[in-house]
């Protein structure tokens, strides 16, 4: 079921896009990556001199972009906008995990931390946001989360 709530009072966007359901067969949802058991990869992102970080219906279409790039499953994404700089922060919740992003666009820098366990590849997330936001530099370092749990 897809629905889509803009409250215009706090200028905040909502959609909710699939019921909540296992993502993959595994009762656990845990993965092996590069010989290690884990609960996923979780990859921290830095963006600079990066472009349209203050554009709340273009950052919702990105991150519905990354979603489908990594063959994850979204749930539901809240973005909320700030006043005066213009920068937004939000996530979209994803029966893997999240995607969250907080933009400074006045120093034209994103945080996002992609995080998805199962059978999503959340690499696949990183050309989408090269394309999307034409950062001059971005960082991306991995955590392997719940190593051997």
């Amino acid at each position: 079921m897809d629905s889509v709530v803009l409250n215009t009072a706090q200028k905040e966007e909502s959609i909710t896009a699939q019921p909540a359901s296992a993502a993959c067969d595994d009762k656990d949802h845990f993965i092996e990556k590069d010989g290690v058991l884990c609960a996923g990869s979780h990859l921290i992102v830095d963006l600079f001199e990066a472009e349209r970080l203050d554009d709340l219906p273009y950052i919702q279409k990105t991150l519905i972009d990354c979603v489908n790039a990594a063959g994850a499953t979204l749930l539901h994404i809240h973005l909320h906008p700030f006043e005066p700089n213009g920068g937004i922060s939000g996530v979209a919740v994803l029966a893997e995990s999240h995607i969250s992003i907080h933009s400074w666009p006045e120093r034209q820098y994103a945080a996002l931390d992609i995080f998805m366990c199962g059978d999503a590849q959340p690499e696949r997330c990183i050309d989408v946001l090269k394309e999307a936001f034409a950062p001059g530099r971005m960082d991306v370092n991995e955590l392997l989360r719940g190593r051997n749990a």
